[in-house]
């Protein structure tokens, strides 16, 4: 496929600034790649699988030989992506600092084969006021800003108000495009719908101080088809790129628990999977559904893109130990032990049922975990247990519902960790 077909194909066009998206697909007239850029915003100190998205629609671009440019906004961190209903709080110089290393690395380590990172702080931080106001601020009637979405939302009848640095957002955006487009020649910014608004700011002062065209090219929100939330920051539903905050483990089973209707949808978005290879997927999956296969080749994929293909068989193997209706050997193995360890809750064995899904922190009270257990909601090593008065005496892997699980180690095996041997 050429680039404009598959960027359809995958899912990822929403609005644009080209007449045609053909555009994309033609070589520049001076034999040089075409470029991109995208940018991150440090709010947090992790990207989360919304972010991901967009860097599979980054890593389309590249894989058509377009050079990528990946911005982390150490600057416009400090006053943040303005939201639709409230001010954001503002952060430190410290805490957006290390959230831009922390996704830096992750962009690193996920995307490969970019061009350059760079952090708008460099070319932010050192702006006088006059300057961006002679720079920049000419350039804009606050008619043009004044219709944007947010800022209407915000001083509309009920609206929350807005500062001047919020209001300013849109403003240091677009001198990114201009600062990138002057140092590199870059005339392309890629993002998500939702940020087509600040977007269109670097294309007016490009416009404007240079004489010249750039584009801009977004891709629709990812939407959870079963919540009908969009995967971000702030829905409460976050699935994070960082392990220490989404366990690998936990990261593959969201991919494993997808739901039918919405996964060939996320193979498109969230694998390097092309048509053929993927309708022979979806021809095995529809043969019998209950087996996974779709689901089991996107956790696999999309593991291995985050997290590495190592960790990725790590992942396999743990969830075939937590779904075993086997009780654990005993002779486990410390390399698994260690990764059992990781990845759950540990709680000691010789207790009774209720006492370690409370200990394990999975229920709000001792009441609340003997109810899900009377419910049928607990199993130990895939059996369901009622018997709150049951006594675990592991090793076993405790279960709540589908997705929430304690390790229970035998006595030695607990002896053992709490000597920090593994």
């Amino acid at each position: 496929m050429k680039l404009s077909e598959e960027l359809v194909w995958r899912g990822f066009k929403a609005e644009n600034t080209f007449e045609n998206a053909a555009e994309l697909d033609a070589p520049r007239a001076d034999g040089k790649r075409h470029q991109f850029y995208w940018g991150a915003d440090p709010s947090a100190d992790s990207l989360t699988i919304g972010n991901l998205a967009a860097m599979m629609m980054c890593k389309t671009f590249m894989r058509h030989d377009y050079e990528a440019t990946l911005l982390v906004g150490g600057g416009t961190g400090l006053i943040g992506d303005p939201k639709m209903d409230k001010e954001r709080p503002l952060k430190s110089v410290e805490e957006v600092e290390r959230n831009v290393e922390r996704l830096a690395a992750q962009i690193k380590r996920t995307m490969g084969g970019y061009k350059r990172l760079v952090n708008n702080a460099d070319w932010l931080t050192g702006l006088k006021f006059y300057q961006f106001m002679g720079e920049v601020g000419q350039y804009f009637s606050m008619t043009q800003l004044m219709d944007r979405e947010f800022v209407k939302a915000r001083t509309g009848e009920g609206g929350s108000g807005l500062s001047l640095a919020e209001f300013s957002y849109s403003l240091l955006q677009g001198y990114d495009f201009l600062h990138l487009y002057r140092t590199y020649g870059i005339d392309l910014q890629l993002c998500g719908v939702d940020q087509i608004g600040n977007c269109m700011s670097g294309l007016h002062l490009i416009d404007k101080k240079e004489h010249a065209k750039a584009n801009v090219w977004s891709m629709p929100l990812v939407i959870d088809k079963v919540s009908g939330k969009k995967f971000g920051k702030s829905e409460g539903n976050a699935i994070w790129l960082d392990k220490n905050k989404t366990s690998v483990f936990n990261f593959y089973q969201f991919w494993l628990n997808v739901d039918d209707i919405q996964v060939e949808e996320f193979l498109k978005i969230y694998t390097l999977t092309m048509p053929e290879e993927l309708e022979e997927l979806m021809a095995g999956h529809a043969v019998d559904p209950t087996q996974r296969l779709a689901q089991k080749y996107l956790a696999r994929e999309v593991t291995k893109i985050v997290h590495g293909e190592h960790e990725a068989r790590d992942a396999e193997e743990m969830k075939d130990i937590v779904f075993s209706k086997k009780v654990i050997d005993g002779s486990i193995s410390f390399q698994v032990l260690a990764k059992l360890k990781k990845a759950f809750p540990v709680v000691e064995d010789m207790k009774s049922l209720a006492d370690i899904v409370f200990e394990g922190k999975n229920a709000l009270s001792k009441s609340e975990a003997k109810r899900l257990i009377s419910s049928g909601a607990v199993y130990v090593n895939g059996q369901k247990t009622i018997d709150e008065t049951y006594v675990v005496e592991g090793p076993a892997i405790v279960r709540k519902g589908k997705n929430s699980f304690i390790f229970v180690p035998s006595i030695t095996q607990f002896a053992l960790m709490k000597k920090d041997i593994i």
